[in-house]
């Protein structure tokens, strides 16, 4: 299959998730009080990678 740009996004997606996870594990244990920023970061991370599961998912 040719489809450079899907597989582009979805690299994208990834190191995005990545940094999500870092940002938020970061943001849990340097600052306690900004714990709900980093949580939600978790979260979007997941919903994230939930959605490049289903994009990737082979049909």
């Amino acid at each position: 299959m040719n489809r450079p740009l899907p597989d582009t996004l979805i690299t994208l997606a990834m190191i995005t998730v990545a940094a999500l996870v870092w940002g938020g594990v970061w943001t849990i244990r340097k600052r306690p009080s900004d714990r709900v920023r980093g949580l939600l970061m978790l979260v979007a991370a997941l919903v994230l990678l939930g959605n490049v599961a289903i994009v990737a998912w082979p049909t």
